[in-house]
């Protein structure tokens, strides 16, 4: 059976995880938890801090389950 990836957005960015992909070595979980939640769902909150940390998070991740998109931001007319 497939694992789809979960995908997760707001304003600034989209994150996408690949639960095929992960090793569950926690390092998310463990180093910002306000956004990664283990006992959660959703479990990835991305009103749990700013962008950036977001994203140096990410790029720590081992597997690379974790990835990120900056959403393109649309002025008002």
């Amino acid at each position: 059976m497939e694992t789809l990836p979960n995908v997760y957005s707001n304003n600034d960015i989209t994150v996408t995880y690949k639960p095929c992909v992960c090793i569950h070595a926690e390092k998310c979980a463990k180093e910002l938890s306000e956004v990664f939640r283990t006992s959660v769902i959703p479990w990835i909150n991305l009103d749990g801090t700013e962008t950036k940390r977001i994203i140096k998070q990410i790029n720590r991740c081992p597997s690379g389950a974790l990835t990120y998109l900056l959403n393109n931001k649309k002025e008002a007319s």
